[in-house]
């Protein structure tokens, strides 16, 4: 009796599910219907925007090529590329009309372009219409404490299309990274769209991170002591990489600047068909140009780093390493040392970064042999080259490096980490000779430190040498 009345139950739950599956198909059919209808409304709505942009004074239509990058006024290899670029295509292409989209809204365009002169010395040939945007803040890693990747991805698509009813171009290019907006641009839009990747979202080195919990930037010390937390994690961040490859797959050109970038992208966007290394250009000749200077035993050598203050640098590495560096010095009759930390501060987040790298010195007990160089001028950038020894570079899995390029181009010798872009592109030998040194631990960037310093002037001489040759016949070259 019992099982009969189960059996019952089942068949009316059966028959009410049933009931219902014909109106839910008919809701759901009308509420994409309804969605396709409103997206196809804003897509005339944009197309109608676009044609009032691109008519030129002459009534002739002009082709807009537009820049998404947010922080076009900081000054790292990414700010680099992005101006190499828009002085590249106005040359070939002088007829466009030139867009780039911003969240520096606390300048003017005509200081952002004398930044871009007095920081990489590049001048565009013709005008540059910049579109300020006010909702940045949206992509700011601080705004999100938790699930970062996401909510930064996320944010990227309300910022994109900020930028996208205020001008609707006909070229779209993502210079910075923001995979996210492209789908909004090239369905919405109706834009051909391209991207210009320095550093995955997210890499197959992230996920191999969290799956075997070792501590990283990204990979909180908590989590990884927790395994529940830890494929919690994993399983998120497999979800995301599914995303982001969706979203990546809809450029038709992509450029990635570094065989490390090129193999994460194949992987996760599949779009080997219309993906290409394009090295990031490195001003190279006018380091080339500085004397290589005969060093004198009695001198002081300086160690410099060039890098954004961000925290993937990793630049406490640095510091940490040069205190076990001075350790050393007493003992093996070092010559005296200075640090100095050159990088740009995009923001607040930035500037707390340094005051942070500011008291480690001080806790480490070497605060009189660190400097700090911030936003500096572009002369003063190459006085430091041309006087330092040790190009130092700590960032695991850099994608490229063009700070590395500019130190072996100046004549210094290299010490960059033993992964990515650096170990892969960069960092080879030439002619079967060496051109620079790569570490990974606090003690291995400190003893190879040592081993550079207690080298002669002659053998050091040899490998600036190789290492400037192999810049001359670089790729990556303007």
């Amino acid at each position: 009796m019992a099982t009969a009345e189960r059996g019952w139950c089942l068949c009316e739950l059966l028959r009410f599910f049933y009931s219902l599956l014909f109106p839910g198909l008919f809701v759901c059919g009308t509420l994409c219907v309804c969605l396709l209808i409103i997206l196809w409304g804003i897509r005339l709505l944009l197309q109608r925007k676009k044609k009032s942009v691109s008519s030129s004074k002459t009534g002739k239509n002009q082709t807009v090529i537009a820049f998404f990058h947010p922080y076009c006024n900081a000054g790292g290899g990414g700010e680099r590329v992005l101006w190499c670029a828009l002085r590249a295509l106005q040359k070939k292409y002088p007829e466009a009309l030139y867009v780039v989209y911003t969240g520096d809204a606390d300048v003017s365009g005509q200081q952002i372009l004398e930044g871009a002169f007095r920081r990489f010395n590049i001048r565009l040939t013709r005008p540059v219409k910049f579109v300020f945007l006010r909702k940045r803040y949206l992509v700011e890693d601080s705004l999100y404490p938790h699930f970062t990747l996401l909510g930064q991805s996320l944010g990227s698509i309300f910022l994109g299309w900020e930028a996208l009813m205020q001008c609707v171009p006909d070229v779209y290019i993502d210079s910075m990274g923001y995979a996210f907006t492209l789908p909004l641009f090239k369905y919405l839009g109706g834009c051909r769209v391209g991207s210009y990747v320095h550093y995955p979202t997210i890499s197959t080195d992230m996920l191999s991170v969290v799956k075997n919990q070792n501590v990283g930037f990204n990979n909180a010390a908590f989590i990884t002591r927790n395994p529940f937390l830890s494929k919690v994690k994993l399983i998120y961040y497999y979800l995301f990489a599914f995303m982001y490859g969706l979203v990546g797959s809809c450029s038709d050109i992509v450029m990635v600047n570094s065989s490390w970038t090129l193999n994460h992208i194949l992987s996760l966007w599949k779009v080997g068909n219309c993906t290409n290394i394009v090295y990031p250009p490195c001003d190279v000749q006018t380091f080339l140009d500085l004397p290589l200077h005969e060093e004198k035993a009695t001198s002081e050598h300086l160690l410099v780093s060039i890098g954004q203050f961000r925290p993937e640098k990793n630049h406490p590495l640095q510091i940490r390493a040069f205190a076990k560096l001075l350790n050393k010095k007493e003992s093996e009759s070092l010559p005296p040392l200075k640090l100095v930390l050159i990088g740009g501060c995009r923001n607040q987040d930035d500037e707390l970064r340094v005051n942070q790298l500011r008291r480690l010195a001080e806790d480490l007990g070497v605060q009189e042999d660190v400097e700090f160089k911030i936003n500096i001028p572009f002369d003063e950038l190459k006085n430091y080259l041309s006087e330092a020894t040790v190009g130092l570079h700590t960032m695991w899995n850099e994608h490229f490096g063009i700070g590395i390029v500019e130190c072996m181009a100046a004549g210094m010798i290299v010490l960059a980490h033993n992964s990515g872009g650096p170990k892969l592109d960069i960092v080879v030998p030439h002619h079967g000779e060496r051109t620079g040194f790569l570490a990974e631990s606090e003690e291995g960037y400190a003893e190879t430190m040592a081993h550079i310093l207690s080298m002669s002037a002659e053998q050091r001489l040899q490998i600036r040498n190789s290492a400037r040759a192999s810049e001359q016949a670089s790729p990556q070259q303007l």
